[in-house]
């Protein structure tokens, strides 16, 4: 599969057709050092927790280390704080050589994390997709490219952790699939962020009886359509790597692929855009792992946690590449 992927990018190179790269990543919990009352304790800047411009600084460099190494043409991100915080990593990412010209944050509701987008080619629109009116549920950033004439669409994700039950899944799942009717499921749509879903959600969260309160229907398999591996079906890539490579998070020693990318029908095919097969990956370089597991920020525990001014997130980046025929 590598090998046929490697292939397909010199071959589309030599006929000038364009080959992008589209990641997401899920940064855990970027704050900036302004004092508002929408973040998590531990983060009130230049307290006892630590959360200082030197720890900043070094989330910062860290994270930014992170993306240079990817090198995507486009990645969505997950728990930004704020837009000064992604403009502060846009910088310092610049600073180790890799230049995003555009960017854009779901920041229309006051939630304490948002998801964001940086991309290197520009964008027609990058706009908030309100799930629900109360602060339980983030917003979905909407974004639609024009490249090479083609229009594409990225929604950027971050969905109810698992300390809630699958309904509120769901809610997210169905505002994402209603806006999807409207545009057209034909489209070139990609779906990608933190879904805290795996990509068979319907198998595994029957074990747990707090979860499942939807008789067995989830929102990344049941409303998404993302249950079957068909032609008219949104199909999840983790079905296209190896099984024991399909996870971005390791939780108690059990990996969990709660971060996906998900592709609409039309991107299957061999047109004029498509997901090139075998190109999914998540981003598992040795230096985001410490004793098997994957090197999170780490902070002190206790009644009062502080920041070490190490590490890097909990979660890995996933990452899968698109051909555009010019």
């Amino acid at each position: 599969m590598k090998i046929f992927a490697l292939l397909l990018f010199i071959l589309s190179s030599l006929l000038g057709d364009r080959v992008l790269k589209i990641a997401t990543y899920n940064v855990e919990n970027l704050f900036d050092l302004s004092n508002t009352k929408y973040r998590y304790k531990e983060y009130k800047p230049n307290t006892k927790s630590l959360w200082n411009k030197k720890n900043y600084r070094i989330k910062l460099k860290n994270i930014a280390k992170v993306i240079k190494d990817i090198d995507a043409d486009i990645i969505a991100l997950q728990e930004i704080g704020s837009i000064q915080a992604l403009k502060d990593l846009k910088l310092e990412i610049k600073k180790q050589g890799l230049y995003y010209k555009y960017l854009d944050i779901a920041d229309r509701k006051n939630t304490s994390i948002k998801v964001a987008i940086l991309s290197k080619v520009p964008f027609r629109y990058s706009k908030d997709l309100q799930v629900r009116a109360g602060y339980k549920y983030r917003n979905i950033l909407e974004t639609k490219f024009t490249i090479d004439s083609h229009n594409f669409y990225i929604f950027t994700n971050h969905w109810k952790a698992k300390s809630g039950p699958e309904s509120m899944r769901v809610v997210s799942a169905k505002k994402l699939r209603q806006r999807i009717l409207e545009i057209g499921e034909d489209k070139n749509i990609v779906l990608v962020g933190d879904f805290n879903s795996d990509y068979e959600e319907y198998i595994k969260f029957k074990r747990k009886r707090k979860h499942n309160d939807t008789y067995g229907k989830t929102g990344i398999n049941h409303v998404l359509k993302t249950l079957e591996i068909g032609n008219n079906n949104f199909y999840n890539l983790w079905y296209d790597t190896q099984e024991e490579n399909r996870y971005s998070y390791i939780f108690r020693g059990k990996k969990e692929a709660l971060d996906n990318i998900i592709v609409s029908p039309s991107l299957r095919n061999t047109k004029d855009v498509s997901y090139i097969n075998g190109s999914i990956r998540n981003f598992d370089e040795k230096y985001l792992f410490k004793k098997k597991k994957i090197y999170r920020w780490q902070m002190t525990r206790g009644k009062i946690k502080k920041h070490k001014g190490k590490g890097y997130s909990d979660h890995l980046p996933v990452v899968a590449k698109f051909l555009f025929k010019s």
